[in-house]
């Protein structure tokens, strides 16, 4: 039986349900895997499925005075390893001193988590992300002697792309959800072999058909519905969002605009919304479990998107399975989801007036457009289907392990090869 340690920042997190999916398909195919996580968990606002995860995770931070200290043993025990390790924390480019020495922290957590891995026999270490979680698991892999690899979403790569370069050299196999990610990788670090990086797309369950709970002459007289889900995040750009609502309002829309989602920015974009006084119209929902979202995407006219950087985003996939009309950026993978007025609509990142005007047309010709909701669903199901989709994950996933030639389980073997 294959056994891997599947890492991710925070697990379990209900804002990234695909990680849990990922572990319970490789379970299902056959695999052992014993969940990791970088840091500690609390596991209010977890559901029951999630709790069961909480309590069979691993967690390496903070770490005891006696963990950091054997973690110190393991790393100077080797120093060709460590300078292998070391290497990249000074002279990749790219990386802030800050970020360098969080790093060399992160390097240290990975010692430790090699030391808690050790009994468990592990044949390969993957991440989800490739943030600090990812540079744990490269130094586990190494200082263990077996494969490692990650999926990269989309700020990870395009913004917080700490190391990347080392990961990619060192890693075995490299996920990523989009083909424009993994034309961005080739591009920017031709080293990487082109058959290292699999393109693996996620998705969401088909949506039965039910009847929308409010009537029709309700539909007909309440305000114009937007609707957008995610993290409260600056790089979600919810500001933007607000800010085009007064513009919408400006403009004579009558119009009301849910944001379902928790996180850092509420506070700012309380207060944003008392300045331009959409008390009423703009209203935080604050987080709402994955089970009762239907609700909300059942009620809105439009689902937006307004982010500065995103992979393939789950919400989109989940907004058009329901036959909702949406409207995002037409930025990295998300075109590859949307086509431009058949499945959806686009528009150009950053401009308000294309938002605006995009949400006035919409609004005037929704009656018209059952054609693209229909096709947003059965583009949907064609391509994201999540069930398919995580065959396909874990087939490749544990192939591509298994058939592993034993020099890259050596890693002094392993940078020879890549150097050819």
């Amino acid at each position: 039986m294959t056994t891997i340690a599947y890492i991710a920042n925070q697990f379990p997190s209900p804002i990234e349900p695909y990680v849990i999916d990922e572990i319970t398909q490789l379970r299902r195919s056959g695999a052992r895997v014993v969940c990791c996580s970088g840091k500690r968990v609390s596991p209010n606002n977890l559901t029951l499925a999630e709790r069961a995860f909480w309590k069979e995770t691993r967690y390496f931070q903070p770490l005891t005075d006696e963990e950091l200290m054997r973690a110190a043993r393991r790393l100077v025990s080797d120093r060709r390893d460590l300078w292998q390790l070391l290497r990249p924390l000074v002279w990749e480019r790219g990386t802030s001193p800050v970020r360098r020495v969080r790093a060399l922290g992160h390097t240290l957590m990975g010692a430790a988590m090699a030391e808690q891995l050790e009994p468990f026999r592990i044949d390969h270490i993957h991440a989800h992300h490739g943030y600090f979680a990812s540079w744990m698991a490269l130094t586990a892999a190494r200082l263990l002697g077996v494969g490692f690899s990650f999926t990269l979403h989309g700020s990870d790569l395009l913004q917080r792309a700490d190391l990347i370069s080392a990961k990619l050299q060192a890693c075995q196999f490299c996920v990523t959800v989009s083909d424009f990610n993994r034309e961005y990788i080739l591009r920017n670090y031709p080293s990487t072999p082109p058959e290292k990086v699999i393109v693996q797309r996620l998705g969401v369950d088909r949506v039965p058909p039910r009847p929308i709970a409010v009537s029709k002459l309700e539909v007909d007289r309440r305000r114009f519905c937007l609707l957008s889900v995610g993290r409260l995040h600056k790089v979600k750009n919810y500001g933007f969002l607000i800010e085009s609502c007064a513009a919408l309002c400006q403009k004579g829309m009558d119009i009301l605009c849910w944001i379902v989602g928790e996180g850092p920015e509420r506070s700012n974009l309380e207060r944003q919304i008392v300045r331009l006084g959409l008390q009423g119209r703009v209203t935080l929902i604050g987080q709402v479990p994955r089970s009762d979202l239907s609700g909300y995407y059942r009620y809105a006219d439009l689902v937006v998107m307004t982010s500065k950087s995103e992979g393939v985003p789950v919400v989109l996939m989940e907004a058009m399975a329901h036959k909702k009309l949406v409207l995002a950026p037409a930025i990295t993978g998300i075109p590859e989801l949307v086509e431009h007025q058949r499945t959806g609509f686009l528009y150009q990142s950053g401009s308000m007036c294309d938002f605006v005007s995009a949400v006035k047309w919409i609004e005037t010709h929704k009656a018209s457009l059952s054609g693209i909701r229909t096709a947003a669903a059965a583009s949907v199901d064609a391509s994201y289907n999540r069930q398919r989709n995580l065959h396909a994950f874990a087939n490749q996933f544990l192939a591509r392990v298994s058939s592993s030639e034993s020099d890259y389980a050596h890693p002094l073997l392993q940078q020879v090869r890549l150097s050819v």
